[in-house]
């Protein structure tokens, strides 16, 4: 399906307010029109700024705006993964004035025709949402798994010295290990990663629902999208390569446009360990907090049942802020029809 400026999609339903929608694949060009539209987006936690140009040159990957009257007042993403099997929804937003009147909706259903007509082997669409499932959601969507979401902020400077009175008491490992037998956590080449992930099912027990959930992304365990995470700046960490509990990934921070020197640092942790979640945690911001300056957004995604620990030890422990109560990562699918 060829897609320019001025395409129409006569066999899709138009709603009076969408009378004169038009869709169009999002350029290098339309970057300032996109982030006027996104203003405040996502808690100031927007990451498109940073993908934006690589999102554009990813050839598994469509992204379309909607216009209306010439303006951008929507954008969505949609990217194949699963080898082939799932079109994974992302980036979704419209701008203020048009929220609420259907747009979204749209949009959507224009992504999956066009997804669906270059790859006619897709069954499902996925996406990953933080707000609260209602009675239409559960009618429309299946329930692949919940993470919980911790979201802490503070001082990178502030951090690095509290991390150095942790060290200076006896390390990071002993200073939350309950087991002084417990290794140091491991650090994972691209090597382990392929012969942990795939080779063997021994993150079946650890991913919830053997899904690898990275930054919002949820992948299932096939080499190809592997082969998709390696390609990003990601730290891949677990408790034990012969017989893992706990495991995470953490990319690598970036800046986000809550202000001047705000950095944001995800952090997915799959594992019902404590004490090995902690460790995890905690060389994960030594490791990627001690060239930073300014303020850090960190936001851990977790089992439900550590969130309240890991607050904890975040807020007593550590002296950081947390920045609102639990809310939940929810991954969901449908059927593409």
């Amino acid at each position: 399906m060829k897609i320019d400026t001025n395409l129409t999609i006569p066999q899709l339903p138009e709603a009076p307010s969408q009378a004169g929608l038009q869709f169009a694949v999002a350029t290098e060009e339309d970057f300032d029109e996109i982030m006027a539209m996104s203003q405040d987006i996502y808690g100031g936690l927007d990451y498109l700024p940073t993908r934006y140009t690589s999102w554009l040159q990813e050839t598994n990957r469509t992204v379309i705006l909607a216009r209306k009257e010439g303006k951008v007042i929507a954008l969505e993403s949609a990217c194949v993964i699963d080898e082939g099997d799932t079109m994974l929804v992302e980036g979704l937003r419209v701008a203020p004035q048009e929220r609420g009147k259907g747009v979204a909706g749209v949009l959507l259903r224009f992504c999956s025709e066009l997804v669906k007509s270059k790859y006619p082997d897709v069954k499902v669409t996925r996406l990953t949402r933080d707000d609260q499932l209602g009675p239409k959601d559960f009618e429309k969507y299946r329930i692949i798994t919940k993470q919980g979401i911790l979201l802490v902020r503070f001082r990178a400077e502030e951090l690095k010295l509290r991390l150095g009175e942790i060290i200076l008491s006896g390390g990071v490992h002993s200073s939350v290990s309950a087991h002084q037998s417990d290794p140091p956590p491991v650090r994972l080449d691209q090597t382990s990663i392929h012969q942990l992930y795939l080779t063997t099912d021994l993150m079946h027990g650890v991913l919830p629902n053997a899904t690898i959930i990275q930054d919002w992304q949820p992948f299932k365990l096939l080499p190809s999208n592997i082969a998709i995470l390696l390609k990003k700046d990601i730290d891949w960490m677990v408790d034990d390569v012969s017989s893992p509990t706990v495991a995470s990934l953490c990319t690598f921070p970036f800046k986000v446009p809550i202000g001047e020197d705000w950095y944001y640092l995800n952090i997915d942790m799959f594992g019902k360990d404590l004490n090995l979640a902690r460790q995890q945690f905690l060389c994960h911001l030594q490791r990627h907090t001690t060239n930073l300056k300014g303020h850090v957004m960190c936001q851990i995604f977790l089992e439900p049942g550590l969130w309240k620990p890991m607050a904890d030890f975040c807020q007593n422990t550590l002296n950081v802020e947390l920045v609102k109560e639990y809310t939940e990562q929810c991954v969901v699918e449908s059927d593409l029809v």
